[in-house]
């Protein structure tokens, strides 16, 4: 358990931080931050320090959803305090170990979060966290950096928190903004199975990994609805019961912390539609893939009903000159033998000919250029070619002209 004393100068009008009591000077909150194993290893014991250090009398209820370490995200307001309850991603950089057995973080497919709660009142914020949180470690080491500054320079570098909410906003964002740095290795990740998908060297095997994958990102989604709901509850409280949060002497602040929370909102939700943009993606690499193994499959049978058709005018033919009759044409002539042969060479060019004419051998399909040009001509063999003779038109035009006056 650490102290942290956020007090305003008398003579200079900041703030700044320090390690003890200083009577001198005017306290604006105090900081408790705690770890979590405190509070499941000595549990009266901890409940005696912070009355101690701050007189907060926690709820019953309220000491359960702290215990509870799949306790979601939420948010509670009491006469004495207000509790906020976050759940936090946990990324490459946090060092969380469980080390209760009894006790292990929530983790659906591969995603395990683990929760920070905030115990807010006008002078005090308390914190539980656990052991090895990144984000709220290195904002405690950027205080002791201030800490060891003088007085009068420790507010210079950025403006130091004023409020128990204001700090714990900072905290929320710091956290905030490590999600932000996972995008680049999701992204990577979705490229890795939109290539697996979309190659076709060999048969894709990989569905219950990506099926977990998948299920991951709608977790990430699902944990940043739990968190905008969680914010906006502390938002409306704040905006309906200010001096409650922030106590009564604080006049100015309301719009900064505003300004904080819906910025902190913008960024979970920031997170949460890029997270279903890549969900997006790996579904539409999806479609692609059956569709790119339907139209395979389609080439396959267009190449198995070509083969048929060429064959079947010559199994035909096969068929009758095999029939058992004892005159058959051609039977016993010296040169019947290569007229078949010719007869059948002939109906196979003329077949594959045609094949190709339609554009079903050969050439392949279409572009959409040529499908689409109006001045495209007709490739196909036109047995009517005569009527497009001029004078055979307006003949024919004259003679449709008398058929309507009839």
């Amino acid at each position: 358990m650490q102290l942290y004393y956020f007090y305003r100068h008398n003579s200079e009008n900041t703030i700044f931080i320090s390690a003890e009591e200083q009577a001198e000077h005017h306290l604006e909150f105090l900081w408790v931050d705690s770890l979590r194993q405190d509070l499941v290893n000595h549990n009266e014991m901890w409940q005696k320090n912070i009355y101690e250090h701050t007189g907060v009398v926690l709820n019953e209820f309220h000491m359960r959803d702290l215990l509870n370490i799949e306790h979601p995200c939420a948010f509670d307001s009491v006469e004495e305090y207000d509790l906020l309850v976050f759940r936090k991603l946990i990324t490459p950089d946090d060092q969380i170990y469980e080390n209760e057995a009894s006790e292990s973080h929530e983790s659906v497919f591969g995603l395990a979060t683990t929760p920070i709660s905030f115990i807010l009142t006008p002078h005090i914020l308390i914190s539980l966290r656990e052991q090895g949180n990144k984000a709220v470690e290195s904002y405690i080491q950027r205080i002791q950096m201030i800490m060891e500054k003088p007085i009068a320079e420790q507010n210079k570098p950025r403006k130091l928190p004023s409020t128990p909410a204001d700090l714990s906003l900072r905290l929320l964002n710091s956290m905030i903004d490590g999600y932000l740095n996972l995008r680049t290795p999701l992204t990577r990740r979705v490229e890795y199975w939109q290539q697996q998908l979309l190659q076709g060297n060999r048969r894709f095997k990989q569905w219950h990994q990506l099926f977990h994958e998948d299920m991951a990102f709608q977790q990430i989604e699902n944990l940043c609805e739990e968190q905008i709901e969680t914010l906006q509850e502390f938002r409306d409280e704040l905006v309906d019961n200010y001096h409650h949060v922030v106590g009564e002497h604080k006049h100015k602040t309301q719009d900064i912390l505003l300004v904080r929370l819906n910025d902190l909102m913008s960024h979970v939700e920031r997170v949460q539609k890029h997270t279903l943009r890549l969900r997006n993606a790996v579904q539409s690499a999806i479609d692609l893939h059956f569709s790119a193994i339907a139209n395979q499959t389609n080439e396959n049978m267009r190449i198995l009903a070509i083969i048929t058709a060429v064959f079947a005018p010559l199994t035909l033919l096969t068929g009758i000159y095999g029939m058992n009759f004892e005159f058959i044409p051609g039977l016993k002539s010296p040169v019947g033998f290569w007229i078949m042969l010719g007869v059948m060479l002939l109906s196979t060019v003329l077949l594959l000919y045609y094949f190709y004419q339609q554009h079903l051998v050969g050439r392949g399909e279409r572009s959409v250029i040529d499908l689409l040009a109006q001045q495209n001509k007709q490739r196909n063999i036109n047995l009517l070619w005569f009527l497009d003779y001029e004078p055979i038109k307006q003949t024919l035009k004259e003679v449709e002209k008398m058929t309507k006056l009839k």
